[in-house]
Parts: C-alpha cells; sequence; structure tokens
C-alpha cells in the first residue's frame, strides 16, 4: 500500500510547479537496497557547522555503518521552516519518493509529523527534540546534552578565573520557556562555578532557534555591554563564535567543534555524535518497522552511549581543563555522580594535580527555591526534559522579548 501511494504522491507532486523546496537532495540512479531514509532539515544540508550539519553528519555516518548509501538510499528536504504546511508538504514529497523512515530535527515540526504520521501508517516517523509519540510509528528523540554543557562549563570556568573576570556570556535561541534551552543553561552554569564559584553567566535570548543576524547582534551585546570575555551558546550557527574570535575574548560553540570558525578564541563545544541514535533507528525499522516502537521507542541517552560529548579542547584552553573534564567525565560515565543532583562538585590544583571535590549541597534556583536537597540523587529526567523552566543560582538574563 505504501508503494502505492507513493506512486500516486510522485506523479501529483511532479506536476506542482508552484510550489519548489530551497534544497532538496536529488538522487538519480537505483540502489542495491529497497530501504529509503527521508531527512527533513531547518537549515541547508551543505552547512559546514553547527546544528543541521550535525545531523546530517550523523544521518550519513549511520546509514553507512548499516549499510546503506547515502547518495542513493538518502532524501532531504533542507531550508523547511516551522509551518505546518511546509512540513507536511515535505513529508508528502518524501512519501512520494518511497521513504520507509522520516527523520524531522527540529522542534516545531511536532504536530506536522504528529499528523502524518496517522496519515502514512506504513512509515516511521521520528522527531528531534520533541515530547510527542503514538503507538506504532512516531517516535521522538534527544539526549543528555547537559552532561556535555557541564564539562564545556568547566572549560569556561577556567579561563574566566585566568582572565579574572566573572563575566560568561550566552546566546541562547530560548531562555525558560523550554526546558531543553534552560537545563543546558543552567548545567553550563555550574560546571563554571565547579572551577570558578563567582562566575556568574549572563543570558542573552532571542526567540527563534535560527537567526544568524540576532545571534551576532547577541553576542556582541553581551561582549560590549556586559563585559563577558566567554561567549557560550545555544543557537545553530556559530555567529557567537566568530564575534568573539573578532572581539578578542573566548567561546564555546554547540553541535560541532567550531575551532576552525573561531580559531583563537574557541574553546571547546558541546556536540552531539547523532550517528549514535540514527544507526539504532534505521537498522531497527529496517529490521522489523512493526517492532520499532518497542525496540527503540523514545530515546533519551548521553555521554554514556557515545550520544553526547565535548569536541577535543583547543590550544586556547588553560592547562587545568583537560584534566578536570575527564574527571567530570568518569564519574558521569560510571554513574556515580551526574549534574542536576545535591552533590557538587569542585576542582583544585595545577595542571598535572587536578583534584576533585564532591560536598553534599542544596541546588538552588536563581530565587532561592532548592530544586535538590543536600546528599539527593539527580532530579528525575522528567524534571530536566519537561519542567525546568527556571535558572540556577548565578544566571540571569539580560534581556526581555520587548528588548
Amino acid at each position: 500500500m505504501k508503494k502505492l501511494i507513493s506512486l500516486v504522491l510522485t506523479a501529483s507532486l511532479a506536476a506542482m510547479s508552484a510550489f519548489a523546496f530551497a534544497g532538496c537532495a536529488s538522487t538519480e540512479g537505483g540502489s542495491e537496497s529497497d530501504f529509503r531514509v527521508g531527512a527533513i532539515y531547518i537549515n541547508s544540508q551543505n552547512d559546514t557547522s553547527g546544528y543541521t550539519y550535525a545531523h546530517h553528519k550523523g544521518i550519513t555516518e549511520a546509514m553507512e555503518q548499516v549499510g546503506l548509501d547515502p547518495t542513493k538510499d538518502l532524501s532531504i528536504v533542507d531550508n523547511v521552516p516551522e509551518d505546518a504546511e511546509q512540513v507536511k508538504a515535505a513529508v508528502d514529497q518524501l512519501a512520494g519518493e518511497g521513504c520507509d523512515i522520516i527523520f524531522g530535527i527540529s522542534f516545531g515540526y511536532i504536530d506536522a509529523l504528529e499528523e502524518a504520521a496517522a496519515e502514512y501508517p506504513d512509515i516511521i516517523f521520528s522527531h528531534a527534540t520533541g515530547y510527542k509519540s503514538n503507538d506504532t510509528n512516531f517516535n521522538n528523540y534527544f539526549g543528555r546534552i547537559y552532561q556535555a554543557r557541564y564539562l564545556a562549563g568547566i572549560a569556561a570556568g577556567y579561563k574566566s578565573l585566568a582572565l579574572g573576570n566573572n563575566e560568561i556570556g550566552y546566546v541562547s535561541a530560548w531562555g525558560t520557556e523550554y526546558a531543553e534551552t534552560c537545563s543546558g543553561i543552567n548545567a553550563f552554569a555550574l560546571g563554571c562555578q565547579s572551577v570558578n564559584p563567582d562566575a556568574h553567566v549572563n543570558v542573552y535570548e532571542i526567540y527563534t532557534w535560527g537567526d544568524q543576524d540576532l545571534e551576532r547582534q547577541a553576542a556582541e551585546t553581551l561582549i560590549d555591554t556586559f563585559g563577558c570575555c566567554v561567549i557560550a551558546q545555544h543557537c545553530d550557527s556559530a555567529q557567537p563564535q566568530i564575534v568573539a574570535n573578532e572581539k578578542g575574548v573566548y567561546g564555546c560553540g554547540y553541535n560541532s567543534d567550531m575551532t576552525a570558525e573561531a580559531p583563537d578564541s574557541h574553546l571547546c563545544a558541546p556536540i552531539w555524535n547523532w550517528s549514535a541514535y540514527y544507526a539504532t533507528a534505521i537498522k531497527a525499522a529496517m529490521d522489523d518497522p512493526s517492532t520499532f516502537m518497542t525496540t527503540v521507542g523514545n530515546y533519551y541517552e548521553g555521554i554514556n552511549s557515545g550520544l553526547v560529548a565535548v569536541s577535543e579542547l583547543s590550544a586556547n584552553n588553560e592547562p587545568q581543563a583537560q584534566e578536570a573534564i575527564d574527571i567530570a567525565t568518569d564519574l558521569m560515565k560510571n554513574g556515580e555522580w551526574d549534574v542536576f543532583s545535591g552533590t557538587a562538585l569542585s576542582f583544585s590544583g595545577d595542571a598535572g594535580s587536578v583534584a576533585a571535590t564532591q560536598t553534599d549541597k542544596d541546588l538552588v534556583a536563581s530565587d532561592g527555591t532548592v530544586i535538590a536537597a543536600a546528599g539527593e540523587g539527580s532530579i528525575d529526567d522528567g524534571v530536566i526534559q519537561g519542567s525546568m523552566n527556571y535558572y540556577v543560582a548565578g544566571v540571569t538574563q539580560v534581556n526581555s522579548a520587548e528588548g
């Protein structure tokens, strides 16, 4: 039935000359595989860094791992905004090309993908960063990127301490509206404070997932107005790192290693190794799509699975940073400690003799509310993923929607 629908859709889409996608991967020729992967991207598949780049890299690497050829077995519709009609049109196009699984990588695709899953029950729909799913063919996937953000915060904390400047900037697509952005900001701040207890994170929210001009302007304001010496980010492009490089301060990127874009300033970046998920999902869909939701389901993994990590530290880092990051990484991997708990890490010592101290301490929000009492274990995943809509102590948002 899916193949029949695909043939009908292909014919009808070919006649629709009024609508053209900005960047659809054209695949010509056949393939030895009859399995096809589809992807809907918020930005261009040709990006060389950032969010879409990380996902595209993960999908193509995963396909090769499971024996598929991305040049033949992958269909992409890119530059698709978070508009339900355009997402639906992208889905129709990919269904028409015979895709067996379709990945949508932007949060705002959520409702359109939910509807598409009901319309195309023979196709698996997999949505990044969302929270909706069904029992048969629609899941969501994300990971504990907050763990990697904590590690990047360690590098930023060492740099701020060396510079004698406690002000650190953070360009964020959103703030407390989403637990995704808020948990990342909080984890980064806690990482900074593990090295520099007086570190203060200034958040500049741009109120959109991706706008390079706004990302640049926010970074400039954080440096010029608030005197920030390190610029971190939760946004799509490398613009905040480029600005940091231009202005002679330091930075921590996101999604991919941005040292090439900011060679004199970039410290490290929380990164996604998306192939860890994509290989799991594609293989499960190839093996038996009817069991996809029981074998894969809604996916939320962390540093243990290799899904998240911190990029290789550049030469711009302080000499103690790598040792401290290694210690924190091991504690998380071994399950001995996690970021949002009633145990605080603190690092001391010179390069070659860095030591971590674990102290039972209340984890508190910026308004004084206790998030985790001293000695308590990590808070529930549901809080980290869904209801962490507050900043921890030491974080301030410096702008509002009104400016």
